[in-house]
């Protein structure tokens, strides 16, 4: 049960568009959404500097940056969502979605470009500062704008997962959950 219950329809008109607008067609307005519909304010601002619409960065990119910060900082909410709805359009395999969860930044199934960003957001989770060895990578495969986008959303994704987690949100029935862990064994 989430900690604020997610509003319900009717939805006020503004909320009602909106939700019309970023939901895929046939698909249920997400539990995220209208918890923050709760708050039209929070809702509106989080739609206006969401990042949601196409930046300098490719699907792949993006979804590389979104997952592994997601999955990075346990929310298997947002994480799964992503890997429901973009991760066959990203071109993730198996082992991609696997790598997004967990495992080392270098890992094999991943291109140099692909693993300097994997190194971004492992650095601003785990140090909220970027090293001097991923910004040579990143630089070497990124101009400026895709670089600052790239910024931008482990600091937006960030924010999300903070909500998904601190508001307990339920996971929704067609997302995906993180792969299992091997045991050690």
């Amino acid at each position: 049960m989430p900690r604020i219950a997610p509003a319900e329809p009717p939805y006020e008109p503004a909320i009602a568009a909106e939700l019309a607008r970023i939901m895929p067609p046939g698909v249920p307005p997400l539990v995220l959404f209208r918890t923050m519909a709760k708050s039209p304010r929070v809702f509106a601002r989080m739609f206006a500097g969401g990042l949601l619409d196409k930046g300098p960065l490719d699907l792949r990119h993006r979804e590389i940056v979104i997952d592994r910060t997601t999955a990075r900082l346990g929310c298997e909410y947002e994480w799964g969502i992503h890997i429901a709805f973009f991760a066959e359009r990203a071109g993730f395999k198996t082992e991609h979605v696997a790598a997004t969860a967990a495992g080392p930044g270098d890992a094999a199934c991943w291109t140099a470009e692909e693993q300097a960003l994997v190194a971004l957001v492992d650095d601003l989770v785990d140090r909220r500062t970027i090293s001097s060895a991923t910004w040579t990578q990143l630089a070497a495969h990124f101009d400026e704008a895709q670089i600052l986008e790239a910024i931008a959303l482990v600091g937006y994704y960030h924010t999300i997962s903070f909500l998904c987690v601190g508001l307990e949100l339920p996971l929704e029935n067609y997302a995906a959950r993180f792969p299992a862990v091997p045991s050690a064994d």
